[in-house]
């Protein structure tokens, strides 16, 4: 029996192999409208691959708005010369001078960690933090009579939602940024005294009216967002990972064994592929049609991805070629699994459109990924294993060559 100490590495293995990827869900679809409202409310049912896409294209969002931002900034030092009074002129400068800090160090963050997802995240994050973090510090440190001949202070709560659109943020980041900024609108009147008279109650209504055009916006650019992304990275067909983001996918993978490797006690983690073909595909299209081809190739995929784990990965390679992804599985399990995946197509019953029963049997190539190879040298090797147990009478399983040997 397990200790707790000795079973909590392999719980925390397991949660870090789920948070890696999920298996795309098949026939499943994002459209640009309310049914995508959970796709854009927040990043939870985002797979791994798209949060990197979704941070690739938010960065650049960033470095754009940041140094919009970074060059206005100093601008404003004219105009607030000219309003404010000597003495009070340092705050807002020393303001400024912190503010421009702050906005390069996001930057730099932004050009440096183009891979990191979170620290993206964080970037766009701060870049809207700043400014309010400006003018709130202007507002506690002006006298309250100061504070209502500053020009153009009032004017960042309402710059900043309506950058929210700019962003593709998801609908819960942006309510919590509205909601802050609505907070400080709301105590900048408390300090300059137009809280709750007409001019203060129409501020607050015009920013909400902002916020609830920046979410509207939000919405329909990540839900198109998804959308694209789904139908550069799936295949049209069966719902799968298409071939190239299955090798994209493959470079993340190795990545993330080199990250993880000798950290928290686990060691490397293994990783193997499966190269999977159906045999003789082309008589079920002769005999049959293609129609029944492709029910039987979207019945298959549905059979692969009930087979695999939720941190596994299955892809269509190439016409009846499909790859799976075995994250956390060495050579022998990768085996097990191939096995099973043989074994549950022979006994399936692939039907057509009459209902009518139509045999198939699958040739299965099996190989480990190396961290620090070239993924298409493990495609390569897989499937040179799939065409070996072609050859010696299909409706098999084979197990490539190590990487090193000849």
């Amino acid at each position: 029996m397990l200790s707790s100490n000795s079973r909590e590495p392999r719980e925390y293995q397991s949660r870090r192999l789920d948070a890696l990827a999920r298996p795309p869900e098949v026939g499943h679809e994002l459209f640009v409208g309310l049914s995508a409202l959970r796709d854009t409310w927040s990043s939870r049912h985002h797979s791994r691959d798209f949060a990197y896409a979704h941070a690739r294209y938010l960065r650049s969002r960033v470095l754009a708005l940041g140094l919009i931002f970074a060059l206005l900034s100093p601008l404003w030092i004219v105009v607030d010369s000219l309003v404010l009074p000597t003495e009070l002129l340092r705050y807002t400068l020393l303001g400024r001078v912190g503010l421009l800090l702050g906005l390069a160090g996001v930057l730099g963050m932004a050009f440096i960690h183009h891979e990191r997802i979170q620290r993206i995240r964080l970037c766009a994050g701060m870049l809207l933090a700043l400014p309010a973090g400006f003018y709130l510090f202007v507002l506690v440190m002006l006298p309250a009579e100061q504070v209502r001949g500053l020009v153009g202070y009032g004017f960042i709560p309402f710059l900043l939602v309506a950058a929210l659109s700019v962003f593709p943020f998801t609908l819960l980041e942006s309510l919590v940024a509205g909601l802050a900024m609505l907070g400080l609108l709301a105590y900048s009147q408390l300090i300059d005294g137009s809280w709750l008279t007409g001019q203060g109650v129409e501020s607050l209504w015009l920013l909400s009216s902002l916020l609830i055009v920046a979410l509207a916006a939000n919405h329909f650019q990540l839900s198109l967002l998804l959308r694209l992304y789904r139908q550069a990275t799936h295949d049209p067909l069966t719902g799968l990972y298409n071939r190239g983001a299955l090798e994209v996918h493959l470079e993340k993978v190795q990545g993330w064994q080199r990250e993880i490797a000798g950290q928290d006690s686990l060691g490397s983690v293994p990783c193997s592929l499966l190269m999977v073909d159906l045999d003789h595909f082309k008589r079920i299209n002769d005999s049959y049609g293609h129609s029944v081809g492709d029910s039987v190739l979207c019945q298959f995929a549905e059979l692969l991805v009930t087979l695999t784990r939720r941190h596994d990965c299955v892809a269509r390679y190439g016409g009846e070629e499909f790859v799976v992804i075995l994250v956390g599985s060495g050579p022998a399990r990768a085996l097990e699994i191939a096995e099973r995946i043989r074994f549950a197509v022979e006994q399936t019953d692939f039907i057509n459109h009459d209902d009518e029963p139509i045999p198939v049997t699958a040739s299965i190539g099996v190989t480990q990924l190396e961290q620090d190879e070239p993924a298409s040298e493990a495609l390569k090797r897989a499937d040179e294993a799939l065409y070996r147990a072609k050859r010696e009478g299909r409706n098999q399983v084979a197990m490539a060559l190590e990487p090193d040997s000849d």
